[in-house]
C-alpha cells in the first residue's frame, strides 16, 4: 500500500483492532495502541526522509476513482505545508498513548482507539487533495473528539461537547456549500486545479466568507473561540493535548491550502479583517488569559493568542507585498506562521501534559489549591518552568523563533502591527511567570501539595521528549524553515498573481 495511505489506514485499522480487544484485555489494548502508534511514527519519518525539498510540486501522490458518479476520488498528496504537521500528529499520537497509560482505567480500549482513529482521520485531512475528501476526513475527525470529551471529561463534559460539536460542524456547512459551488464550476473536486481557476471578485468574497466561517472557528479566532476554553476544561488530557497540538493547526492549514490560493484577491481586499481579529485575539485574549483562576483555561486562551500570530503572519503577506512589492518578507510572514504552528503544538501539548500530571495527584486545576510544588516535585517544577518560559516566547526555544518571524515581518507591513504584536511578549510573560510564581513557587500552601510524589519514569519520559523538541526548534529552526520554502515560494506566486483583470 502506498505511503500516504499507510498513514492513514494505518492507525484507523489499528484503532479498530484495539476495540475489538475489549476492556477484558486493557493492557492488550495498550500496548497494541503504542506498537500501532510507533510504526505511524516510523512511516510519518520514512515520509521526511524521502521528501525532496527542493520542489513545490504534490509528492507522494496517489488517485483511486472513489464515488464515479460525482467525479469524487481518493487523491492525495503533500508538500512543504503537509509533511511538519503529518509529523506533528504522529508524534503526538505515540506520546498521548504514554501520557494516558496508567491514568485511564475506565473503557480503556475504546480510549485508545478512539485517539489511533483520530490520528489517522487527521493525517487525511493534511493529505487529501479531492476537496471532498477533505471535507469528509474533516468533519468525521469530530465524532471521536466528540466521544473522548463525552466520555472521559469532567462534570460539564456534556455541555462542553455540544458547544464544541456545534460550533465547528456549522462553520463547516458554509465551507461545503463553497466547496460545492466550485465544483459546479469547474467540474472537479481536485483543489490544485481550483489554485489556477478563474473567479471575479464578488465570488471571491464569498468564498473566502465561508472560508473563514470554518477555518476561524477551528484555529479559533476571536469572537467564534468560546468552545475551546469550555472544551479543553472538560476534556481528558490526552484531548486537550490533541486538541491544542493538532486540531488548531488544521484552520491554519485551510487558509494555506484553500482561502489563500483559491481566493487571492478577496484574501487581499479582506485582509484588514483578519489581521484585526489576529491583533485582538494577541492582544485582548492575551488580557484574558491574565485574569484566569484555572490553569487549563489560562493555558487554552493563551494557545487562542499565540494562535493569533498565525492567522497575521498569513495575511501580512498581502500588506507587505503592497508596500513594498517584493515578495521576501511575505515569505517571512508565511514561513513564521508555519514555525508558529508547529511550535504551538509541542508548547500547549506540553504544557496541558504539566496540568494533567499536577490534576492526577491533587484532582484540581485551580491555581488557588496550590503553591510551593518546586519542593515536592522538583523534576516537574524544571519541566514545567521550562515550557512556560517557552510560551512566554523566551528565545532558544521554540516559541521564541515563530513570533519573532512575523513581528520582524508586520515591520514591513506596518510599525503598529508589529507593535501589537509584540505586546504578546509582554503579557505572555505576565501571565505564564505569574502561573510560575503561585503555582511552582513560594511557600507550599496546602496539605495536597505537601504529599505530592514527583514524576515517574512514564512522565518524565513524555516531558523530556517535548522538552528537547521545544529546545531543537528554538536553536535549530533552519531544517523546519527549508522544509516548507518551496511551497511557500509557490503559495505566493498564486497570491501575489491576480485572478481577476
Amino acid at each position: 500500500m502506498p505511503l500516504l495511505s499507510v498513514l492513514i489506514w494505518l492507525p484507523i485499522l489499528g484503532g479498530i483492532a484495539v476495540l475489538l480487544a475489549g476492556n477484558q484485555r486493557a493492557d492488550m489494548a495498550r500496548w497494541l495502541a503504542l506498537a500501532v502508534s510507533l510504526a505511524t511514527l516510523a512511516f510519518s519519518v520514512t515520509l521526511f526522509t524521502g521528501f525532496d525539498r527542493a520542489t513545490s510540486a504534490m509528492q507522494f501522490n496517489e488517485l483511486r476513482p472513489w464515488i464515479e458518479m460525482f467525479d469524487i476520488n481518493y487523491r492525495l498528496g503533500v508538500d512543504g505545508f503537509s509533511v511538519p504537521l503529518i509529523l506533528l500528529t504522529t508524534f503526538f499520537g505515540v506520546l498521548v498513548v504514554i501520557a494516558g497509560w496508567e491514568v485511564i482505567q475506565k473503557k480503556v480500549h475504546q480510549y485508545m482507539a478512539a485517539f489511533l482513529i483520530m490520528e489517522g482521520l487527521m493525517v487525511g485531512v493534511f493529505c487529501a487533495l479531492d476537496a471532498m475528501l477533505f471535507y469528509v476526513f474533516f468533519e468525521a475527525m469530530l465524532i471521536p473528539m466528540f466521544l473522548v470529551i463525552g466520555m472521559w471529561g469532567g462534570p460539564r463534559r456534556v455541555y462542553a461537547t455540544i458547544k464544541f460539536f456545534l460550533y465547528t460542524f456549522l462553520g463547516s456547512v458554509f465551507m461545503l456549500i463553497g466547496l460545492i459551488y466550485l465544483y459546479i464550476q469547474s467540474n472537479t473536486w481536485e483543489i490544485l486545479a481550483w489554485h489556477d481557476f478563474p473567479l471575479d471578485l464578488a465570488t471571491q468574497k464569498w468564498l473566502f466568507l465561508g472560508f473563514l466561517a470554518a477555518f476561524a472557528v477551528k484555529i479559533p479566532m476571536w469572537p467564534v473561540h468560546t468552545w475551546l476554553p469550555d472544551a479543553h476544561v472538560e476534556a481528558p488530557t490526552g484531548g486537550s493535548v490533541i486538541l491544542a497540538a493538532i486540531m488548531l493547526k488544521i484552520g491554519g492549514y485551510g487558509f494555506l491550502r484553500f482561502s489563500l490560493p483559491i481566493a487571492p484577491d478577496a484574501s487581499a481586499a479582506l485582509d484588514w479583517l483578519v489581521i484585526a481579529l489576529s491583533l485582538i485575539a494577541v492582544v485582548y485574549i492575551g488580557f484574558v488569559a491574565l485574569a484566569q483562576q484555572d490553569m487549563k483555561k489560562l493555558i487554552a486562551y493563551s494557545s487562542i493568542s499565540h494562535m493569533g500570530f498565525v492567522t497575521l503572519g498569513l495575511f501580512i503577506a498581502f500588506a507587505i507585498f503592497r508596500n513594498t512589492g517584493d515578495t521576501s518578507g511575505a515569505a517571512l510572514g508565511v514561513e513564521g506562521a508555519m514555525v508558529q504552528m508547529i511550535s504551538h503544538g509541542f508548547i500547549s501539548g506540553a504544557l496541558f501534559l504539566c496540568v494533567g500530571v499536577l490534576y492526577d495527584r491533587v484532582h484540581s486545576r485551580e491555581i488557588k489549591d496550590y503553591g510551593g510544588v518546586v519542593n515536592t516535585m522538583p523534576w516537574f517544577a524544571f519541566f514545567a518552568v521550562l515550557f512556560l518560559l517557552a510560551n512566554s516566547g523566551m528565545p532558544g526555544t521554540s516559541g521564541f523563533v515563530g513570533e519573532f518571524m512575523v513581528i520582524l515581518a508586520s515591520f514591513q507591513a506596518s510599525f503598529w502591527f508589529a507593535f501589537c504584536a509584540g505586546l504578546t511578549l509582554i503579557l505572555g510573560a505576565a501571565y505564564s511567570l505569574w502561573l510560575v510564581k503561585r503555582v511552582i513557587f513560594g511557600d507550599i500552601a496546602n496539605r495536597n501539595v505537601k504529599e505530592l510524589t514527583d514524576i515517574n519514569a512514564r512522565e518524565a519520559l513524555v516531558l523530556s521528549i517535548l522538552a528537547v523538541a521545544v529546545l531543537l526548534i528554538g536553536l535549530w529552526p533552519q531544517p523546519l524553515v527549508d522544509l516548507m520554502q518551496a511551497s511557500v515560494a509557490d503559495l505566493l506566486e498564486h497570491i501575489v498573481k491576480p485572478k481577476v483583470a
